[in-house]
This record gives structure tokens, sequence and C-alpha cells, in this order.
């Protein structure tokens, strides 16, 4: 049991799946609101506040990545968790891409549900409480973390919040070697397989926003990780 109730938006369309996972959960010390399509769950996201959304992926009117994607625009912190029957590499890096924080394949066990719900609400306050106010220089970058902005000749870029904590990381070890599984433990809470297809992605992106500054490179270290090479 929770010592605070963790307050979750369940987005499913099945009802007896969803009723089933609201009994189980509430009995493990969670709040529970039932969503029955994504039209409903943003209805839902809108009115109340929330800890942790669980989605379902093929639901009626809104799919899950449509619903995640619309609450990522009002809110880039709260977690994410999919719930879906699909199974597709593709399905799974295009919801990391959405800023997903886990994935879960139908039929799952609830003691496996509860444990990546808690272990995803326990990353969420090392994120918060890792954040700086100050600028960090970068060469000739300045990166505002609490803002999730890249500036560099007046120019000004906002960055995902996925992006700005890479960044961060790559910041706090510049010019050492980064070891991926560290990389992936540290900001997803594992080494995954579709966590590291993400974190790849992620790193590429990164290179271009620093590609005005061509004293800055992020090399990749074989069978190891990774060094954000930085000026002194």
């Amino acid at each position: 049991m929770l010592n605070q109730k963790i307050k979750i938006l369940l987005a499913e369309d099945d009802l007896n799946l969803g009723m089933l996972l609201v009994d189980y959960l509430e009995t493990e010390g969670f709040d529970v609101k039932l969503c029955r399509d994504g039209e409903l769950a943003l209805k839902a996201f809108d009115a109340h506040t929330f800890d942790l959304c669980l989605l379902d992926v093929m639901m009626p009117k809104l799919d899950g990545f449509a619903v995640a994607k619309s609450i990522r625009l009002k809110d880039k912190k709260i977690p994410l968790i999919f719930i879906t029957a699909k199974s597709l590499k593709a399905d799974k890096l295009k919801g990391y891409g959405l800023g997903a924080d886990d994935y879960i394949t139908k039929p799952f066990d609830e003691e496996e549900l509860v444990w990546k719900i808690k272990a995803v609400i326990r990353r969420v306050p090392k994120t918060k409480t890792d954040t700086k106010a100050e600028l960090i220089l970068i060469g000739k970058y300045s990166f505002d973390f609490s803002n999730q902005s890249l500036s560099i000749g007046g120019k000004t870029k906002r960055i995902t919040e996925k992006e700005s904590d890479i960044l961060n990381y790559l910041c706090a070890h510049k010019n050492t070697v980064i070891k991926r599984e560290e990389l992936l433990k540290n900001l997803w809470g594992e080494n995954d397989y579709f966590f590291g297809r993400s974190l790849d992605v992620f790193i590429t992106k990164i290179r271009k926003y620093l590609k005005e500054d061509p004293t800055l490179s992020i090399e990749n270290v074989f069978a190891v990780g990774f060094i954000f090479n930085v000026p002194a």
C-alpha cells in the first residue's frame, strides 16, 4: 500500500478489464478514474488533477496515441504508461516518441502493472529535484534546463522534457565516458531495448540542435556509451 494516494487516469474501453483494474489498483492504495474512450479521458484530464495516466491504445473516438499527444501539450511532466494489445516494435517506439514513460502489453499481470506504476512515480521527483534554475553554458550555447530551451546567437529553441533531461545529464558528465546502461537507468529506470532505441533518436536530435557550434560533439564509444565533448 502507498502512504499517499496517487491519482490515476485510466483510459480503457474494455469495461470488464477497466473495472478489474480499478478494483485492483484501489486495493493497492491508488485513486483511479476510469474513462471508456479518448474524448472522455481528455475531458477528465482537463477537469481533474492526476499524478499518472494509463492509456489504452485502441479506443473509440480518440486512440491512446492521440490522447497522449494532447496531454503532453498541456503537461510535459505527468507520467504516461500505455496499456495495449499491440506488441509491434513500431507501436512501442511511437509511444515512447510521444513521451511515454513505460509500455505494458496485454495480457499482463496486475502485479507487474503496479510495479511499473510505482517505478515510474519514483522517477518523477528525481527529475524534478535535479533541475537547476541557472543557465548552463555549453560552448556557444546557453542551456536553460528548467525552461527546456537552448539559445545561441539570439535564437532560442524549445526542446522536449526528455531531450532536456538527457542534455542535462550529458552536461553533468561532460568530457567523460557515460555508460549507455547508466544513462538509461538514470533517465528511464531500466536498461531496455525500446528505451535504448528511443535514446538513440533523442541523441540524434540533440546533435542537430548543437550543430551550430562545431566544437561540441556527442561521440559514440563502441559497446560502451557516449562522451559529450565540450571545450574547456
